[in-house]
C-alpha cells in the first residue's frame, strides 16, 4: 500500500517542484507549512522564489479535493495525490512531550492525527529539519530526510579522491611522460582508458624518477603530464596544488571546484590564476554567501556604513592579495600588475546576491564557501556565464552552516559529482593544509577530535 509523507516547510523551500519526487505516494501538507511559506515570499534568495514558486503551483492545482485528505488532489499518472491538512489541537500526547504550542510542533501534531486516521498505512515526516526529525521519532512517528538531490556517500568519498595513483608504472612509461603526452594504450595494461572521464589526474610513482603528474585529455585521448608552475609569485607545495594550478590556468576548463580543508590554497591559488589571467578575462569577481535580505542585521550595516560593510567582504580577498604582493619582488611586473588591477577596480568583490539576473562576460568568477550554497543555488550562479566566463567553486565540506544542508546535499557536491566527465569540467581535493604547521596540526588534531566525541569520552573513562 502507498505510503503517506507529510511535508515540512523546508522540504518546499528547498524544492518547490518536491511534490512530484514521491512516485505512488501521498502527500499532505499541514497549514502551519502555508503559514510558513507565506512569510517566505517576499525576498530575491532561491528560498524565497520557490516560496513564491510554490504558492503559484498550489494556486493552479487547487480544487475541492487538495482539502479532503480522503480523496487529495491527484498529482498525475504514477503519483500519489496531495492534501492540505488545518492545524489540529495541540494533543495531550504533545503536551505532556513539549511546553510550546508553535509552528514545528503543530506539523507534529497534524503528522500524529494522519497516522491516527491511517491505521493501516505507513505514515512519515519529511522534513530536512534534524532536531524535528529526532522529535518525531521520539514520538514513535517515522522521520526521513528528503533525499531527492542527495549524492551518495561512497560517491561523496570518490570525489575526494579522484587522483589514480599508479605505484609501479613501467620505465618506458615514465620516459615517455617526460618528454611529453603518449597514447593511453601504452600502458593499456595498467589502465583502462574506456572508463576514464575528462582531466582525470594521476600520479605515476617509480624510485628512480619521483612521481609525475599527469592529465587524461579526452579530447585527443591523451595522459599528458603536469608541469609545477609559478603563478604571480605563488609556488605549489604539494602535488595537489600542482594539480590546481594546471586547471585553473587552463581555458578549456570553463568549470572547476576545489575542495579542501582549511589552508589548503583553494582561495589564494584561485585568486593567483586569476589576476596572472587578466589579459585573458575583463573582469574578476570574489563572490560569497552574505545575509543582506531585507531587515537583517547586515543590511541595517550597509545603510548605516556602506565602506564599513563592503570592507567585511573583502578583508578575506585582501590577506590573500597580500600574500601575493609579498611573494613579488618589489619591481617586478607582476607586483605592478597586482596594484593596477586593485586601483582600477578590475577586482570585484561582490554578494552572491547581486549576481541574480546579470551576465558575467569575460569573467573570472571565484565563488567562496560553496559548500554552504543549494544546487538550486549553484545552478542560478552557472548559468550567469557569458562567453568567456569562467567559474571556480571553493569550500570545505567540513565547514558546512546552512542548517538544512549536509555533506551529501550541498551544492559544492552536488555539481561536482553531475559534472563530472564534462570536458569543460574538472575537480580537485586539496587534502593537506599549508597555511602554516600550527594550522595543519589544529586542523587534523582538533578535527579528530570534534568528529569523533564519543571515542574522546572512552578514552577518557
Amino acid at each position: 500500500m502507498a505510503k503517506i509523507f507529510v511535508l515540512d516547510t523546508n522540504v518546499i523551500l528547498h524544492d518547490y517542484r518536491s511534490i512530484y519526487n514521491f512516485q505512488e505516494n501521498d502527500l499532505v501538507i499541514p497549514m502551519a507549512v502555508l503559514e510558513e511559506v507565506d512569510k517566505f515570499k517576499k525576498g530575491n534568495s532561491v528560498i524565497n522564489y520557490n516560496a513564491r514558486e510554490f504558492v503559484r503551483l498550489i494556486d493552479r492545482i487547487s480544487d475541492s479535493r487538495l482539502y479532503e485528505v480522503e480523496k487529495g488532489y491527484p498529482l498525475g499518472e504514477g503519483r500519489g495525490t496531495l492534501a492540505i491538512e488545518i492545524n489540529h489541537p495541540f494533543s495531550d500526547e504533545l503536551k505532556g512531550c513539549f511546553l510550546d504550542d508553535f509552528q514545528d510542533h503543530r506539523i507534529l501534531s497534524t503528522t500524529l492525527w494522519v497516522k491516527a486516521k491511517n491505521p493501516g498505512r505507513t505514515v512519515g515526516l519529511v522534513t530536512k529539519d534534524v532536531n524535528l526529525r529526532l522529535k518525531a521519532r521520539a514520538l514513535g512517528l517515522l522521520s526521513q530526510d528528503y533525499l531527492t538531490g542527495h549524492i551518495k556517500e561512497e560517491r561523496v568519498a570518490l570525489n575526494d579522491a579522484r587522483i589514480i595513483f599508479v605505484k609501479n608504472a613501467g620505465k618506458g612509461v615514465l620516459e615517455k611522460l617526460q618528454r611529453a603526452g603518449i597514447n593511453p594504450s601504452a600502458i593499456a595494461d595498467q589502465l583502462c582508458t574506456d572508463d576514464l572521464a575528462a582531466n582525470q589526474l594521476f600520479r605515476f610513482r617509480a624510485p628512480a624518477t619521483g612521481d609525475i603528474l599527469a592529465r587524461y585529455n579526452k579530447k585527443y585521448n591523451l595522459i599528458q603530464p603536469v608541469a609545477s608552475k609559478v603563478v604571480m609569485g605563488i609556488k605549489p607545495l604539494n602535488a595537489e596544488q600542482v594539480f590546481a594550478l594546471e586547471l585553473l590556468m587552463d581555458p578549456s576548463v570553463r568549470l572547476l571546484s576545489i575542495t579542501g580543508t582549511s589552508g589548503s590554497g583553494k582561495s589564494l591559488l584561485s585568486l593567483a590564476a586569476a589576476i596572472s589571467q587578466n589579459n585573458v578575462y575583463d573582469k574578476i569577481m570574489v563572490a560569497c554567501k552574505t545575509d543582506i535580505t531585507a531587515g537583517s542585521e547586515m543590511e541595517h550595516v550597509m545603510i548605516a556604513d556602506v565602506d564599513r560593510a563592503y570592507s567585511l567582504f573583502t578583508l578575506p580577498v585582501q590577506d590573500n592579495l597580500d600574500v601575493i604582493k609579498n611573494s613579488l619582488p618589489k619591481d617586478s611586473r607582476e607586483l605592478q600588475t597586482v596594484e593596477s588591477l586593485t586601483e582600477s577596480e578590475k577586482v570585484v568583490v561582490t554578494p552572491l546576491s547581486l549576481l541574480r539576473g546579470r551576465s558575467l562576460m569575460k569573467t573570472f568568477l571565484i565563488v567562496e564557501d560553496a559548500q554552504n550554497l543549494s544546487p538550486d543555488e549553484v545552478k542560478s550562479i552557472i548559468t550567469r556565464a557569458a562567453q568567456g566566463t569562467k567559474i571556480v567553486f571553493t569550500g570545505n565540506l567540513r565547514h558546512i552552516e546552512h542548517p538544512y544542508l549536509d555533506r551529501w546535499s550541498n551544492g559544492l557536491v552536488h555539481i561536482t559529482d553531475k559534472m563530472y566527465g564534462e570536458n569543460i569540467f574538472a575537480h580537485i581535493n586539496l587534502s593537506r593544509g599549508e597555511r602554516s604547521e600550527l594550522s595543519q596540526i589544529a586542523e587534523q588534531r582538533l578535527g579528530e577530535a570534534s568528529s569523533n566525541p564519543a571515542r574522546a569520552n572512552e578514552d577518557e573513562l
